[in-house]
């Protein structure tokens, strides 16, 4: 939750940013800072969601659409 905080102070930054007409080379690097925010808070989801709904699943013998279903997570994430 935390790290979620942190991004929506980043956007809301970047909106004021925005507003005050800042320099855009510095909108652009918080712009840049918040989507790596964004995407540690992703990895950090991916990661419970290996350790929990994965595990469990291969724990009661059909891991097999969870395993497709974090991979095309994982896809999408590198993609980003």
């Amino acid at each position: 939750m935390g790290r979620l905080r942190r991004v929506e102070g980043q956007v809301r930054g970047l909106q004021r940013m925005v507003d005050e007409d800042t320099y855009c080379i510095d909108v652009l690097t918080q712009i840049s800072a918040a989507t790596k925010a964004l995407q540690a808070v992703a990895v950090g989801l991916l990661e419970d969601h290996l350790r929990h709904c994965v595990v469990q699943a291969a724990a009661d013998g059909n891991p097999d659409a969870k395993i497709k279903e974090a991979t095309a997570a994982i896809a999408r994430l590198v993609r980003s």
